[in-house]
């Protein structure tokens, strides 16, 4: 073979090898930017689940009904006792919060005395954020079903009910419905077809939210949180340990020299005038 045919069929073999590699370059070049467009796809439909659940989670409820006689902004408080005792308590509890429970079975009695003698005026904000971390609806159903003794005029009695028979943190026994009606029966008054609809259609589910919102954008982490006149008094006041004897004792320091309210109903307080409202509710951290 001469010089000539060799170096053609070198220069063929050459330029098929370099052909090759060109489009083993160009196939590379063709799977990165597949690859690289899916990532950007995953990335993007990442970014728009994570718009949409943070959507979720910050999407502002309005209540679209409140119980009668609540108050404050977006009537989110429920109130007990004269709005014109001199003192207000202000107190943010959770159905399923068992420190609650203890609270209010140690408590209940001093606070409806001094409810009845119009020494104080309590502001019951019941927030619902326990569902969200043992799963159930035990928070926010046993909130609403609060809401609609509220609603019927019965706040009080069926509040120290549902404490009273309060389940374990971790039961959701409050998340079935029927519990929450039969415990209504215990309440002279709740034992009708208007209080159990109520519960069943989670009429003031939106407001309970609502409620919780408004727990969240405040300072209070926990429950019960409890506020004599805007101060923190739960598990102490200053040094002193909070006690039956000694809550007695801080309202009666408080209200020194000031005229007692005029008690009125229980859990249907009548709605106090603007100036009241926003001297009585609103408690400094």
């Amino acid at each position: 073979m001469s010089d000539k045919n060799r170096e053609g069929k070198r220069s063929a073999r050459e330029r098929m090898l370099e052909e090759r590699a060109g489009q083993e370059a160009r196939a590379k070049r063709n799977k990165k930017v597949v690859v690289g467009g899916a990532v950007i796809a995953v990335i993007a439909a990442a970014v728009v689940v994570g718009v949409v659940v943070q959507n979720q989670r910050s999407k502002p409820e309005t209540p679209t009904a409140a119980p009668a006689g609540t108050i404050g902004d977006k009537n989110l408080i429920i109130p007990v006792g004269a709005d014109n005792a001199p003192s207000t308590l202000t107190v943010y509890e959770d159905p399923r919060c068992p420190a609650c429970g203890s609270f209010e079975r140690t408590f209940s009695p001093t606070v409806d005395q001094l409810e009845d003698a119009g020494k104080i005026f309590v502001n019951y904000h019941i927030v619902s954020f326990i569902d969200r971390s043992l799963g159930g609806n035990g928070s926010k159903y046993g909130a609403n079903a609060l809401g609609c003794a509220q609603n019927a005029g019965h706040f009080r009695d069926y509040h120290d009910v549902l404490y009273r028979n309060q389940p374990g943190e971790t039961e959701d026994t409050f998340g079935n419905k029927q519990t929450l009606i039969d415990l209504g029966k215990q309440v002279p008054g709740l034992d009708n077809p208007e209080f159990q609809s109520c519960v069943n259609t989670n009429t003031f589910g939106g407001w309970v939210s609502a409620v919780q919102q408004d727990f969240d954008k405040s300072s209070f982490k926990s429950t019960p949180t409890v506020l004599l006149n805007g101060q923190p008094i739960y598990p102490k006041k200053g040094d002193e340990q909070i006690s039956p004897e000694n809550l007695v004792k801080w309202v009666d320091e408080a209200n020194q020299g000031k005229q007692l309210g005029t008690p009125g109903s229980h859990g249907q307080s009548p709605a106090p005038s603007s100036t009241a409202a926003e001297t009585n509710t609103s408690p400094s951290p």
